[in-house]
């Protein structure tokens, strides 16, 4: 039966990993648990949730090889509460569990039960076929910049998943909700195949979560027809992927405009978040944008009180008037780094578009109705 010891912080840190793929709520109660597995020297965690699976090993000495399921959260918390020195786990034949600690005050020792590991279900199988590699820093800021177009609830299911699509060296990620879509691109080392898959949102915002974004460091992306798999140091992740044919995005794309608007990004999203102070989470009141000749000027008005800003803007083309939801504006602007904003606009009932001219991102943004002045 194992018989192992380990540092205290690095079960900590492989449990807050492992615990992102146990489930709140299951009619499997093995699935409330994570399994600890000591074999071939090494000693790992595994949860799975049966969207999602992640597996992590971690430091440490093996006397005795062997799995068990443990009860995810007492585990988690008896760990936690360990100190920060060199934990003993010891496991009986009738699945008890020993855990101590090798040093600091007073010798705590907590005793738990655990199950049979060989009834917990583990990573799924999948053919991995070739890797796209991608680097931490750079997985993790396509991820944090596209994640918030992403639909929360799944009457839409497709809604709920980012568009994960390779062409030669160049990796497209998109989100959409209904009202906006998110789209980054990235240059790749190598040149692939050409895939694309529907990744789930949870599954993307668990990887930006759980990566450390080293730009040093690499993620392997396995596509399957049915999972995706993300390895990077110590930890593999496999998810289910979203069965379907994403929305054809590139046809609500288009280059053509009438008015562009180049503006401070800083000053922009300070207006923009001074204006959502009067705005409450049922509110859909707009933030108005009136661009005319003599410069543009940004109001709101709500059942609270009003506002009323002028920018300064590099304007080209038409006047117009057109309204947004002030906090899509305003999580555009927050996914993106440069110093300066341009804004494309064709009428007040046509998608805004933020872009740059390398090619690197589009955010499309509906516009909202309003009752002109």
């Amino acid at each position: 039966m194992i018989d192992i010891f380990f540092p205290q912080s690095k079960m900590s840190q492989a449990l807050s990993i492992t615990s992102r793929a146990v489930p709140a709520r299951t009619s499997l109660p093995i699935l409330e648990c994570v399994l600890l597995e000591a074999k071939d020297g090494v000693i790992s965690l595994t949860a799975n949730d049966m969207e999602k699976a992640i597996r992590t090993v971690l430091p440490g000495k093996i006397v005795g090889e062997g799995k068990i399921a443990l009860e995810a959260k007492l585990f988690s918390d008896m760990i936690r509460k360990m100190p920060d020195e060199e934990i003993h786990l010891k496991v009986s034949s009738s699945w008890q569990v020993e855990i101590t600690s090798q040093g600091g005050a007073g010798n705590p020792k907590f005793i738990m039960p655990g199950k049979n590991g060989d009834d917990f279900i583990g990573l799924p199988s999948m053919e991995k076929g070739e890797a796209i590699h991608i680097s931490q820093l750079t997985l993790k800021n396509i991820v944090e910049q596209t994640i918030f177009s992403t639909a929360i609830n799944d009457n839409n299911k497709m809604m709920t998943g980012e568009l994960f699509e390779i062409k030669g060296n160049v990796l497209r990620v998109a989100a959409l909700d209904g009202h906006r879509i998110a789209i980054r691109y990235c240059v790749l080392k190598e040149h692939y195949e050409n895939k694309a898959v529907i990744v789930p949102g949870k599954t993307l915002s668990d990887i930006s979560r759980i990566i450390g974004g080293d730009a040093g460091k690499d993620v392997d992306i396995y596509l399957g027809r049915n999972h995706i798999m993300f390895v990077f140091e110590d930890t593999t992740m496999v998810s289910r992927l979203i069965e379907g044919e994403y929305f054809r995005i590139d046809q609500m794309i288009t280059n053509n405009y009438e008015t562009k608007l180049s503006f401070n990004r800083r000053e922009l999203l300070d207006c923009i978040e001074r204006s959502m102070i009067l705005v409450r989470e049922s509110d859909k009141k707009p933030l108005i944008i009136d661009i005319k000749e003599s410069g543009v000027e940004l109001t709101l008005t709500s059942i609270i009180g009003s506002m009323r800003e002028t920018l300064n803007v590099e304007k080209e083309g038409s006047d117009l008037m057109i309204g947004f939801n002030p906090r899509f504006l305003s999580d555009a602007l927050k996914a993106i780094e440069d110093e300066r904003v341009d804004l494309y606009l064709t009428n007040s009932r046509a998608p805004g578009f933020i872009r740059d001219e390398q090619g690197t991102y589009i955010y499309l943004i509906l516009p909202v109705n309003f009752v002109s002045r």
